[in-house]
């Protein structure tokens, strides 16, 4: 790793110079702010933390934090794993709060001792994810993807198999099917959408707005959605849960109301790692392997930190599949469609 010296030298700048610019000096024209960024990005420059280099990665929210959810639980298992493999330590920051007026992600990152970072982020703050790629300090992205050339990503695509999923529960007779999604927009969610509505247009069926349902990601928010379905009039025969949480919380709330899960209401859940196999009926999910996801995380950043020229080196899809367990069910006969 490069010293202040060494920017300087790469930068064409003095020392003095390197050192406003990398605790925000207001003093500094943007020029140099830029010339001098670029260098410390492009050496892989980490402030010290007295005289030892941190070996800091960053899992960084860059909107509203959801470290409780069971995805990021899986992805921080999954980069924990990380730690001993290859030699990091983990923090965790949110951006809105770390990162001070004027500063760029470059300089909060280095004022931290961060050598690299994990990005989750969701519709309103791709940009973010976007400034620090140009920045050129090294991240991943995780649960999404970009179009930018210079961003290292990795998701899992869940939309053929969304739509393999409601298509299971339309050959099952159902035809009043929901979908139930998080009230923060990104791009999971929006895929598990297209798949529900490609089955359904596949089968000539409508796409009704009223079975287009949201609630926040967490077991509360699926316990109001069972409340919300079973107050609804000529409600549904199946629903699609596309978040974990939210599963759990309305399978759970379904015994409280007396509704039988698969006899009145079949569910099949979104899951990111064995909460599955972890409720009562078993789940019918979607499924994705959040571990390794994280895990991958670690290992493309350990690879970028490695490479001299620090180019992008992961633009990946994991898989998903589909697995039918014991919460979904035909019909009753007074709910099948009509031949």
């Amino acid at each position: 790793m490069s010293s202040v010296r060494q920017i300087a030298k790469q930068a064409g700048v003095s020392i003095t110079t390197v050192s406003r610019v990398l605790n925000n000096h207001p003093r500094v024209s943007e020029r140099l702010r830029e010339k001098v960024l670029a260098a410390a990005n492009e050496s892989r420059y980490v402030a010290a933390v007295g005289k030892r280099s941190t070996t800091n990665i960053a899992f960084v929210y860059t909107g509203e934090p959801s470290l409780g959810s069971p995805f990021d639980g899986a992805l921080m298992q999954g980069m924990s794993n990380g730690m001993d493999e290859f030699g990091y330590d983990l923090m965790v920051l949110d951006v809105r709060r770390a990162r001070q007026p004027d500063e760029t992600y470059s300089q909060m990152f280095m004022r931290k001792g961060v050598r690299g970072a994990v990005l989750r982020t969701n519709s309103q703050t791709r940009s973010v994810c976007e400034a620090i790629a140009t920045e050129g300090f090294p991240c991943v992205v995780l649960g999404d993807r970009f179009d930018h050339p210079g961003i290292n990503f990795i998701f899992s695509d869940s939309r053929e198999t969304s739509r393999e999923a409601v298509d299971y529960l339309l050959d099952l007779g159902h035809r009043r099917v929901a979908i139930c999604l998080n009230i923060v927009d990104d791009s999971d969610h929006a895929d598990r959408l297209a798949g529900y509505e490609q089955a359904l247009r596949d089968r000539g069926l409508p796409v009704e707005r009223r079975n287009v349902l949201r609630t926040a990601a967490r077991r509360d928010g699926g316990e109001q959605l069972m409340r919300r379905l079973a107050a609804m009039a000529d409600r549904p025969t199946a629903v699609y849960f596309t978040d974990p949480a939210s599963a759990a919380g309305a399978v759970k709330e379904a015994r409280a109301l007396g509704i039988d899960i698969p006899g009145d209401l079949s569910v099949v859940g979104f899951d990111d790692h064995e909460l599955r196999h972890d409720v009562y009926p078993e789940l019918t999910a979607v499924c994705q392997d959040a571990v390794a996801m994280g895990h991958q995380a670690f290992a493309a950043l350990h690879e970028i930190l490695d490479r001299e020229d620090g180019s992008p080196v992961t633009k990946k899809s994991l898989r998903t599949w589909f697995e039918v367990h014991r919460s979904t069910a035909p019909p009753r006969s007074d709910d099948a469609p009509s031949v």
